[in-house]
């Protein structure tokens, strides 16, 4: 209904979707099946989640070494509290934990799936307690591994869930050497690598970048159904109406244009 393509190949059970944009990735089946606030409420939840799994470890790290005066002075006390005895810096805190929070969900993912996911719950679990009893890992820490592993599965795409994993990393490290200015500077790059990009010809940004205000009627919210009647400009130039046939109107004026040519 949009003007895209569907590629099917022979021995896999995947289907590819070209063009397909940054925005493509949030937008799950069921939005349009449920009235449009709830679709509009969860697709933003979807956006400020992908934000927490990719900020939040970065973010802590560089509040913590750098800018400790941004923080509360209460919550500065406490998490002073729970770091005396830690070892580490926030920055290998939040690499260890990191790292160790991918194996689990890795490893709960290769093992029988009637053990796989008792065996990642159970051992995130008992690590985690462990770590922090050991005085190996801060309270806080655990925390926000747990809330950016939470938050990475709401994307309804993989391969979206999958690049913020790793672009988390880089992140993190950015983080660690130069604070919140460090994170600015890897933010800005990713953005401005992800303008640069085209799928099939489409800007990959689009239609905010470039900015087309009929098309945001399906991008951060989701309109009712009828106001959705036009395809994505850029997909489909052509063809602008989503339905299969032509409007009554376009249909009789062609054989007049075509008499008076």
């Amino acid at each position: 209904m949009e003007g895209k393509v569907a590629i099917f190949v022979d021995g896999s059970p995947f289907v590819l979707i070209a063009p397909f944009t940054f925005f493509s990735f949030f937008q799950a089946a069921e939005d349009y099946y449920q009235r449009y606030e709830m679709a509009t409420a969860i697709r933003l939840l979807r956006f400020m989640a992908l934000l927490i799994s990719l900020f939040i470890p970065s973010i802590y790290v560089s509040a913590i070494t750098y800018h400790q005066e941004m923080i509360p002075t209460s919550l500065l006390i406490s998490l002073a509290a729970q770091r005396e005895s830690t070892p580490f810096p926030a920055f290998i805190e939040a690499m260890i934990m990191e790292v160790t929070f991918e194996i689990l969900r890795e490893a709960g993912i290769r093992m029988p799936r009637a053990i796989g996911q008792a065996v990642s719950i159970v051992g995130a679990l008992v690590l985690g307690q462990a770590a922090v009893e050991a005085g190996i890992i801060s309270a806080s820490m655990v925390i926000v591994v747990a809330l950016t592993g939470i938050s990475s599965f709401a994307t309804p795409s993989y391969s979206m869930a999958l690049a913020v994993r790793l672009l988390r990393f880089p992140m993190i490290i950015a983080a660690g050497f130069l604070g919140f200015y460090g994170i600015a500077i890897l933010s800005i790059m990713i953005l401005a690598h992800m303008c640069g990009l085209r799928s099939f010809g489409i800007p990959y940004m689009a239609p905010l970048g470039p900015f087309i205000l009929d098309d945001q009627k399906d991008t951060f919210f989701r309109f009712p159904i009828f106001k959705l009647t036009t395809r994505p400009r850029l997909i489909s130039q052509n063809k602008v109406s989503r339905t299969s046939q032509e409007s009554p109107s376009a249909a009789q004026s062609e054989p007049a244009g075509e008499e008076s040519s």
